[in-house]
Parts: C-alpha cells; sequence; structure tokens
C-alpha cells in the first residue's frame, strides 16, 4: 500500500512540514482525528488542516486575503468557513486553520486529494520537535506511518489572521 493510500484510509502519520515535524490524518476521519487528540492530550482545541489545493480553500473558506503571497509556505491562514459545520470534528467554530506548506509531503497530501489534520508532534503544551529522534515514545508507539527527511528548522507556522502575521 502507498503513501497516498494510507492518507485516504485514515491512517495516523508523523510527517515533515516546511517548518517542523507534524502529526495528521486524513481530516475526513473522525477516528483517526479523535486518535490523534488522545495521543497529543489535546482535548477540545480546534485543529488545522493541510488544504489538498487552493481550489479547495476557495471552495470552502471565505478569502479575505491574497493567498498567493502565503501558499505554499510556513503560514498557517485562520480562515472563515462558508459553512459554519464544514469540518465541524476539526474546529467547531465558524473559523479553520488552513496551510499548504512548501516542502515534499504536501505533494502527497494534494495528489490524494482530501484535507489533512496538521497539528505540531508534541504532547500539548510541550515544545514542538525538530527531530524524530525526539519524538516520546508514548506518541511514536501509536502512529502508523512515520516520514523521517532528517532535521527541520523547528520554527513553528506563523499564524495569518485578517492578513496580520503573528509569530508562535
Amino acid at each position: 500500500m502507498n503513501l497516498i493510500e494510507k492518507i485516504r484510509q485514515g491512517k495516523i502519520f508523523i510527517y515533515p512540514t516546511d517548518t517542523i515535524y507534524g502529526i495528521g490524518c486524513n481530516a475526513l476521519n473522525k477516528k483517526s482525528i479523535e486518535k490523534i487528540k488522545v495521543i497529543k492530550k489535546r482535548e477540545n482545541k480546534p485543529l488545522s488542516v493541510i488544504a489538498p489545493s487552493i481550489e479547495w480553500i476557495k471552495k470552502n473558506l471565505i478569502i479575505d486575503i491574497d493567498l498567493k503571497k502565503y501558499l505554499p509556505g510556513p503560514y498557517t491562514l485562520l480562515l472563515k468557513k462558508k459553512d459554519r459545520d464544514f469540518l465541524k470534528h476539526v474546529s467547531d467554530n465558524e473559523l479553520l486553520g488552513v496551510r499548504i506548506p512548501d516542502c515534499d509531503f504536501t505533494e502527497l497530501i494534494q495528489k490524494s486529494e482530501v484535507p489533512f489534520i496538521t497539528t505540531s508532534v508534541n504532547l500539548s503544551g510541550e515544545p514542538p520537535v525538530k527531530k524524530i529522534s525526539e519524538i516520546p515514545l508514548e506518541i511514536k508507539n501509536k502512529i502508523d506511518v512515520i516520514v523521517d527527511v532528517g532535521p527541520l528548522t523547528g520554527k513553528p507556522s506563523t499564524l495569518v489572521i485578517n492578513g496580520r502575521e503573528i509569530k508562535r
């Protein structure tokens, strides 16, 4: 089974982005998302997604900024959903964090044609990891697929709200 099929099936991944390692799964798979929340000890905080395309963003979210300025790149855009119930199991409010990282793994997500959960690989409240070797075993042991490309920059993505950049 190839990685694209594993994405579509809802397997849980640790994967590289253009900033840090993330943990994620098919954003349409509620069961896998619940597993991620348990793994991260992250109860009801909203999650973000890696969009499969700019077109997907335009179809589902209200665009109030120049997407080409930020995507692909190390940004998480906080955009208003066209339908508040859209991906409610990911974010139960009217906003959704969306990314398109500038890295090779993003190409697999785009080929899978599904939105993909993206959250840092760490327990809630702990610093994000830059290397696979830094990931606690209590997380690693619950993951289906680990994509290791070596050390990453270690800086979380910059949050963009209404065109304002907020460093994290």
